[in-house]
Order: structure tokens, then sequence, then C-alpha cells
């Protein structure tokens, strides 16, 4: 089975927390969201309440074949500065494993901690300063570089997951879900 994990926080983008989840389950992948803080139930950026399947803490020893972080403010800065996620995408980059960011976190997450090194990358407009030793690219709404998937933001988020399930299951798949959705 394709294993996903969706990082959460309080302040998580509700759009596109929710879009990844869903998409993602519709094309077979195991989805398991986790809270980065002590609590399942988090608060979304536009007051959603989200409850997570899991503790961050209770899967961080797990290897999962992708994981996506949603942006939303301040949900990135949340992820940004747990170290048991940052622990776990980095086992997870030294594996090859897909690591996708959409809106503010890859410049929060992946640009502050280093993994966008040399690699092409988007994220929401205004934050690509954070885009630490990336090619920022602007007039794309999905960029993949390597084992880095980047993404704009709220008005992106379905590309970004039917893209991701192209990555974990293939294009068909990815097109069959697309099909479903009626996009």
């Amino acid at each position: 089975m394709t294993t996903l994990l969706v990082p959460i926080a309080d302040g998580s983008e509700d759009i596109e927390t929710v879009t990844i989840i869903d998409v993602l389950r519709r094309g077979g992948v195991e989805v398991v969201v986790a809270s980065v803080h002590d609590r399942k139930m988090i608060k979304a950026a536009r007051g959603s309440n989200v409850e997570a399947d899991v503790l961050l803490t209770d899967v961080a020893d797990t290897m999962f074949d992708a994981i996506a972080l949603p942006g939303g403010m301040p949900g990135a800065e949340h992820l940004r500065d747990s170290s048991v996620l940052i622990d776990m995408l980095e086992k997870h980059d030294i594996h090859d494993a897909l690591l996708a960011a959409i809106c503010a976190a890859p410049a929060l997450v992946l640009g502050t901690h280093g993994f966008l090194m040399d690699k092409q990358a988007t994220c929401y407009p205004g934050f690509e300063t954070g885009l630490t030793g990336a090619d920022y690219v602007s007039d794309q709404p999905i960029v993949m570089d390597g084992n880095i998937l980047t993404s704009q933001g709220p008005a992106t988020a379905m590309t970004f997951a039917l893209g991701l399930l192209a990555n974990l299951k293939g294009y068909d798949v990815a097109q069959e879900v697309a099909d479903q959705l009626l996009c």
C-alpha cells in the first residue's frame, strides 16, 4: 500500500489540507494525518476543526512513501518549528521519498531547513525569499524537481494533489480521480 503523511497544525490552510487528504484517499493512498501538537484536534486557518488520525510523535519512526505539507499561517510556522517533523523530513529525503509542500510551507519549512538547495521551487507569492538555495519559479502552479514537489496556494491545491497522486500511483490513477472530480 502506498502511504502518505500529512502533518497538520493550528493554522494549516483548510482547502489545502482537506484537498490533499481527499484526493489521495480517492486514489487509493493510505493517508495518515498527524498533528504536530500534543492533541489531535487542530483549528485550521479559516476556522475549520480538523481531527488528525494520530499525533506526529506516534509515527515518528515510520517510513512513508511521501510527506505532504499544507501551508497556511501560522500552520506552516508550526510545521517549521516541529523538530520531530524536521527529523522525519531529513530521514525521508535521504531515502528519496517524495517531499511535497504548498503555499507558505515550501519556503517556511523546506527552504528554512535546506531541502531546496539547487532545486527549482514555487510557493505563495511573497514567501519566495524563504526558498533558500532554490530557483524560484513564479509562473507555474506546481513545480517538481527531483523528489521535491511544490505549489503556490489554495487555488492550486487540486492540481497539487493530483500531481502528488500521479507521482505516487501513476498518471492513469490520477486521471481517473481527476475525471471523477470533473477536473
